[in-house]
């Protein structure tokens, strides 16, 4: 596993804990003890560490590359999942993966981007940063959930939209904005859960729902730390700095209303207990289901108009 910079007392721990169950694994000593006092010391250091992290240490955490991501979430939450391509304008993008599936026996419709574990799978998913194509697929699946009826659970894990030429010369902003826009006129329960890394239009794409729910060492922001310093200052090396100032973690973003809720991760973050991670999300995501499908349609969707108009007021007091 990745190891990150501020973890490295805890890592050096670790090794230990490996080296000592080799010599167990020999069956010459028994040293099951001395094992369970180390891994006490790991619990007790990550608990500290992760109590205090600082707004640049929770992007480490967020892009860590053994979070789980999409496909994670959606093999282990979705049942029956059938995924659903292309944008019946111009391509398929793996960025975005979409489709119609059964969450905890309920029939919706789940949209997110996926980052990819591996050389391969990150260049077949274009790191998560989707093209206008995605975008639309995402727009075309969210009006077949609203035809049909179906409430849409969106994950958010992207770096931002791809910012190449040939995604500008077919209308990346205009994509994002129509999705952001459908996204506000679809007439069923809209649940987003930014799950690692929320970048600028990309996500907000995608996030623009009755309820938004974060996990606790996710990040959620206008811009990149390192887009931010480079712009400000001229200078990546002041990422850290632009990190602070962008106020992107999720307890910032809660005392904002931005979020409505944080989901707490395991001890350590998600990528060193994925599955109670995603366990957490699932029953996240349930109980915001649940809170917004007792509205009617109309209801529904004024609620959902003030709650963004609100975001506005409060950004002007």
């Amino acid at each position: 596993m990745q190891t990150l910079e501020f973890e490295k007392s805890v890592a050096d721990l670790e090794a230990k804990i490996e080296e000592l169950r080799h010599l167990s694994d020999g069956g010459h000593v028994n040293i099951a003890s001395e094992i369970g006092k180390l891994r006490d010391k790991v619990n007790k250091q990550l608990q500290g560490l992760y109590a205090k992290l600082t707004p640049a240490q929770k992007v480490q955490v967020a892009r860590h590359a053994d979070r789980p991501h999409c496909l994670d979430y959606i093999a282990a939450l979705i049942d029956e999942f059938t995924p659903l391509a292309g944008d019946r304008a111009f391509a398929e993008d793996q960025a975005i993966i979409g489709g119609l599936g059964r969450f905890r026996g309920t029939p919706c419709v789940i949209i997110g981007q996926e980052r990819g574990h591996d050389t391969d799978s990150r260049i077949k998913h274009n790191f998560g940063m989707a093209k206008p194509e995605g975008y639309r697929k995402a727009q075309r699946l969210m009006r077949l959930a609203d035809h049909f009826g179906l409430p849409i659970i969106t994950l958010v894990d992207t770096a931002g939209a791809f910012p190449g030429v040939d995604a500008e010369a077919r209308g990346q902003a205009e994509a994002i904005a129509r999705s952001i826009e459908t996204c506000l006129q679809v007439a069923v329960p809209l649940v987003t859960c930014i799950i690692g890394e929320g970048g600028s239009g990309g996500a907000i794409a995608l996030a623009t729902g009755d309820r938004i729910l974060m996990l606790e060492h996710a990040i959620y922001s206008v811009i990149s730390p390192e887009g931010c310093a480079s712009i400000l200052w001229r200078s990546a090396a002041n990422a850290a700095e632009a990190a602070a100032a962008l106020r992107l973690t999720a307890q910032d973003l809660l005392q904002l209303g931005i979020i409505d809720r944080i989901i707490p991760e395991p001890l350590g973050g998600a990528h060193r207990n994925p599955d109670e991670a995603i366990a957490a999300v699932g029953d996240a995501l349930a109980k915001a289901l649940d809170d917004v499908a007792k509205l009617d349609k109309k209801a529904l969707l004024a609620a959902r108009r003030d709650k963004f108009l609100d975001m506005g007021q409060k950004a002007l007091a």
